[in-house]
């Protein structure tokens, strides 16, 4: 089979078991298919903290210059990781690094897998996050408070009490920009429109009446404005309700639609809805911004308990579709945008491969755990199994 050439995406590696994986990927699906053009950083722990976490701002430069990018799960490190890896500090979330430069909002939808049956009942189409990936609590001020004092809002000739401390406390400041919101609006908009989907909108208005209610404005602003025609056209929907609201009528409902939320709401019940679907591991993730850029990655962390096996010479059943899907959805996106047709259909039949061989009964121990009388294999052969269906069909 001649390889498929391609013009370069960004590529972001990243830590412990997701890392083995990344390099066994290539090696096994792609490389013996694709001449791989990649624009390599390694935003692994350790190279993060030789550059002093500027290669993950580097990396963010290069996903809007190349347009696609694709990236490994990485470690956001607390104290116990400083002192693990010896780093410099704590450094930030590489995520939350790149979410910064590129202000997009990020996707997750549940892939579905053969014999699996989503914990909800009556859950029978994906449900899609569409989650705002600027501000909030992730970029956000925030002080340990050690003894009574006045915590205020200040600018410029006013200021607002927060909390008039009586003693030890904490206190935080979040913040966000019309700019960015309105992003978000239109991204989410879109997407719905592209894949034909309701979109919902939900918040806490309610009580955050400023804050979580200029989200609520500048969303049906943006819709009376620009979409209404479009959406109707199209036989699609969108409305708002409060959050809370939202989340019994996504129980009840049969899935099928995409759910915008803020920044923090979207980390939450995205992993929740990922886990009610099957499981973690089976998470698609894309970062968009409204110009046009596109980041893939896997949903689920770095696996460390997989990882310090792996480490002692173990096998370990990983599953590895998550990030098979980065990998595809990148490159499917980078022949959609280049018109090469043939880069599209590697990407349909690689995804088509990991289905099959779960279909088959071949699966990592994550997913034969949710099946009766399955049996799980070790990650390299499971990789092995899509690769001979990739090739065979």
């Amino acid at each position: 089979m001649a390889r498929i050439k391609m013009n370069p995406i960004v590529e972001m590696d990243g830590d412990e078991m997701t890392r083995v994986i990344w390099e066994n990927i290539k090696k096994i699906l792609l490389e013996p298919f694709i001449e791989l053009n990649t624009e390599y950083y390694d935003l692994g722990l350790p190279n993060r903290d030789a550059t002093d976490d500027n290669v993950t701002v580097e990396a963010a430069n290069a996903a809007k210059r190349l347009r696609v990018a694709v990236k490994c799960a990485t470690i956001t490190p607390n104290a116990q990781r400083v002192e693990e890896y010896g780093l410099k500090r704590m450094y930030k979330s590489p995520n939350g690094t790149i979410r910064s430069v590129l202000d997009g909002t990020i996707f997750r939808t549940p892939i579905l897998a053969p014999g699996v049956t989503p914990e909800v009942r009556n859950w029978k189409m994906p449900i899609t996050v569409a989650r705002h990936s600027y501000g909030d609590i992730y970029s956000a001020a925030e002080f340990r408070v050690d003894r009574p004092c006045m915590a205020q809002l200040v600018r410029a000739g006013e200021s607002k009490t927060i909390y008039n401390f009586e003693g030890p406390g904490v206190v935080s400041g979040q913040y966000n920009k019309d700019s960015s919101i309105e992003s978000f609006a239109r991204t989410c908009f879109s997407y719905a429109l592209d894949i034909k989907q309701d979109l919902w909108f939900s918040c806490k208005d309610t009580i955050a009446k400023i804050y979580d209610g200029t989200f609520r404005s500048i969303f049906q602003r943006v819709y009376d404005e620009e979409y209404t025609d479009k959406f109707e056209k199209a036989g699609i929907s969108y409305f708002y309700t409060l959050i809370d609201d939202a989340v019994a009528r996504a129980v009840r409902s049969e899935g099928g639609f995409v759910w915008a939320l803020k920044n923090y709401d979207g980390d939450v019940l995205s992993d929740m809805i990922s886990a009610a679907f099957g499981a973690m591991s089976m998470m698609k993730s894309v970062l968009v911004t409204e110009d046009g850029n596109y980041e893939y990655e896997a949903a689920h962390g770095t696996v460390t308990r997989h990882y310090y096996r792996w480490k002692k010479g173990e096998k370990t059943s990983t599953n590895p579709i998550a990030t098979i899907f980065a990998w595809s959805g990148a490159l499917r996106k980078r022949g959609e945008i280049d018109s090469q047709p043939e880069l599209v259909d590697f990407s349909d039949r690689l995804e088509a491969a990991c289905m099959k061989a779960v279909s088959d009964g071949i699966m990592t121990g994550d997913l034969a755990s949710l099946m009766s009388g399955a049996k799980a294999v070790d990650t390299d052969s499971f990789l092995t199994a899509v690769r001979d269906r990739v090739i065979n069909g």
